[in-house]
């Protein structure tokens, strides 16, 4: 009996967990970001919808969130790390057990051999149990693991969730932008039209020579041709976006059109610290390296014995039909202790690798953070030179619009050559498709920046919850 309370007394015992307590690196983490005033306010705390407000855009990130299949998969994958946590906490608690048996043979209860000993039955029904006490926290260290695995896996499922959905708006605006490209080609083959037809009947009338139509005649040909390669590039965008939505190709519904996208007046990012409670691939890492931390512990509980308790209970008999009358009963108590002596050094290597791993876990969290910082500064620098450069762009745009006229009026009127009106449809038509891609780019500088800063997409910040309840 006093054997028996000394182990209920050490199994009572709070035991320590070994291995090193997780403390998050020292990390660079400025008061503001380059170039950008110090502001506790962010664009990254509004819902998606509300930095773009295109129904259209809308409409698609819903259907992309319902049934996009990387997102399930990502979703199936967290449910499995929740279970799997599960798991690795649940010998934490006693396991209970059955055996159940019937034999034919020499001492068949016993299971021992007696040569010459007459052929006997045995029959036995018990119930078993054993608890293993977790005194230097192996287990404990287990499911500190599992449970961080859990979350970075979480943390997947959520950066799943933010370039999803970052995806689509990137896509929906480069389609905006092939939409704007495809209505600068329809204007330029028109106008390349109509200059063709002019020189054609200055020709006929034989005020100029068969070189202004012929040079007409390969710019309009060059003008159809870059229009095909633009409807070409639409089919694939909307292909690609399809994908994204969970929808077999086809058309996709347009908004408002590029020129009519307004940009967010203000685009505060926040302080850089906000980062690593906000972006997925951050809290990922972190999570990451939390599992690696605790298991540098579980490796070093290699070193110590495995203390358990077991009982047995339950009825033998030689006969089947009296395996529960009284006098069958059997039952005992054990206590047992099971560690190494001499493992050729492989304790101390899988110790070793847990730290280790633990070490490559740190530098990649801490190259994650500088990563988030760059993207963010990226975005930031993207956004402001892209506003001056568009306008910039427009000016040009307006001066060779211009000169366009001013060319044709010049050729009708005898006072230039068709050289002078092709060369300035030439320059015209280049700078109105850079002027495109300068105000897609502007709105993918704001889908980067909100990407960059983990933005609203991924605002549901709960920890999954666990099916058993938390360990003592």
């Amino acid at each position: 009996m006093r054997h028996w309370l000394a182990v209920a007394c050490l199994s009572a015992l709070p035991a320590c967990a070994l291995g090193p307590d997780y403390t998050r690196p020292e990390l660079p983490a400025p008061a503001a970001f380059r170039e950008q005033p110090a502001q506790t306010e962010s664009i990254a705390d509004l819902p998606w919808f509300e930095v773009f407000r295109d129904e259209a855009l809308g409409a698609h990130v819903r259907e992309a969130l319902e049934n996009n299949r990387d997102l399930q998969q990502a979703a199936a994958r967290v449910e499995q790390a929740r279970y799997l946590a599960a798991v690795a906490r649940s010998p934490l608690f006693p396991q209970l057990g059955y055996d159940a048996a019937t034999a034919r043979g020499d001492q068949a209860v016993l299971g021992g051999v007696a040569p010459g000993a007459p052929l006997d039955n045995s029959s036995l029904v018990a119930a078993n149990l054993f608890w293993e006490i977790d005194v230097w926290g192996r287990i404990r260290r287990s499911a500190e693991a599992a449970r961080a695995e859990l979350f970075a896996t979480e943390a997947v499922r959520r950066g799943v969730v933010l370039s999803l959905v970052s995806s689509v708006a990137q896509s929906y605006f480069e389609l905006l932008e092939l939409d704007l490209e495809r209505e600068i080609g329809q204007h330029s083959v028109e106008a390349f039209q109509s200059t063709h037809d002019l020189f054609l009947r200055q020709f006929e009338g034989g005020v100029t020579s068969k070189l202004d139509p012929l040079r007409a005649e390969a710019a309009l040909a060059q003008a159809e041709a870059s229009l095909r390669f633009v409807e070409l590039a639409i089919v694939a965008t909307e292909n690609q976006l399809a994908v994204l939505l969970g929808r077999p190709a086809g058309d996709l519904a347009r908004g408002a059109a590029l020129t009519a996208q307004a940009l967010p007046p203000e685009v505060p990012p926040g302080i850089p610290s906000e980062l690593l409670e906000r972006r997925p691939d951050l809290l990922e890492a972190e999570q990451t390296l939390i599992a690696a931390n605790a298991r540098i512990g579980v490796a070093f509980t290699g070193y110590f014995p495995r203390i358990g308790l077991s009982a047995l209970g339950g009825s033998a008999s030689t006969d089947l039909s009296d395996l529960l009358d009284s006098g069958t009963g059997l039952w005992s108590l054990a206590a047992s202790a099971a560690g190494p002596i001499f493992t050729a050094g492989q304790t101390t290597y899988d110790w070793r690798a847990a730290e280790a791993a633990s070490a490559a876990s740190r530098a990649a969290y801490e190259g994650a953070v500088l990563n988030a910082l760059r993207e963010v500064s990226d975005a930031l620098s993207a956004r402001e030179k892209l506003a001056l450069v568009r306008v910039q762009q427009e000016r040009a745009v307006d001066a060779l619009r211009e000169s366009v006229e001013m060319a044709t009026t010049r050729y009708v009127s005898g006072l230039s050559s068709y050289f002078e009106v092709l060369d300035a449809q030439q320059e015209l038509y280049p700078a109105e498709y850079d002027l495109a891609r300068t105000r897609r780019d502007e709105q993918l500088a704001v889908v980067a920046l909100y990407r960059a800063l983990g933005g609203g997409w991924n605002a549901d910040l709960r920890e999954p919850e666990i099916p058993l309840p938390l360990a003592p």
